[in-house]
């Protein structure tokens, strides 16, 4: 029996794990837009993203972004203003904002969220800064009514569906708040605890009815006379 001769030195042996592969659909795996779907062979395969580590220095970088933001500079006002006061710290402004104005307190130059209260003798100071600065027309402030403390004038109006008032109203003492209230339904008349913005108009009606309802008198009476 004749034995098989050595391979021939520098002669190449076949590589099976090299041969391309048939899927079940007789077709090579390479080229089966069905068996090499999801795969390495699929040629519409991206690559994943690779995820993002969060290193010490970035998140440094993010707190100290975080604290330049809670650093950043009070607000202040932008328009031509009028104001009253301070009473405690508190200053109130009537300024001049696009499509309007606003009255609003202010505290160490941040906007209070708060229905605006100035003291009855300063509303004809802030008012007339006010027409002097051309944010407000003159208004009458003049009533024939006896002063109540109870009085109060009113601009109506609507807030989307529903009526809303601009009201300026007697507190007690000598204080004035100037604020709006709308209509729930079902539930009546609510006060907004935040500033007034609206246009000049409705700032001038507003206090020219309080002024005829005697709730801007100097002298006020006790709403209840047998009080």
């Amino acid at each position: 029996m004749v034995a098989a001769a050595p391979p021939m030195s520098g002669s190449r042996q076949l590589d099976f794990n090299a041969v391309p592969t048939f899927c079940r659909h007789n077709r090579f795996t390479a080229e089966c837009p069905i068996c090499s779907k999801g795969t390495v062979l699929d040629p519409d395969l991206k690559p994943g993203r690779p995820r993002r580590t969060t290193t010490g220095s970035s998140a440094r970088k993010g707190g100290a972004a975080r604290s330049s933001a809670s650093a950043a500079p009070a607000r202040v006002s932008r328009g031509e203003y009028a104001s009253a006061g301070p009473y405690n710290g508190r200053e109130i402004r009537l300024e001049k904002v696009p499509g309007g104005l606003r009255l609003a307190g202010w505290q160490a130059g941040q906007l209070l969220r708060e229905a605006p209260v100035l003291e009855l003798g300063d509303l004809p100071t802030l008012l007339a800064e006010a027409a002097q600065k051309e944010l407000l027309a003159p208004v009458g402030l003049d009533g024939e009514a006896a002063p109540r403390e109870d009085a109060h004038g009113a601009s109506p109006g609507r807030s989307g569906e529903l009526r809303d008032e601009l009201r300026v109203e007697r507190l007690d003492g000598e204080r004035v708040r100037i604020a709006r209230w709308i209509m729930r339904p079902n539930r009546g008349w609510e006060l907004q605890e935040a500033p007034v913005m609206l246009p000049p108009a409705r700032f001038r009606e507003a206090i020219e009815a309080a002024a005829a309802a005697g709730a801007l008198a100097s002298e006020p009476v006790p709403s209840d006379p047998a009080a």
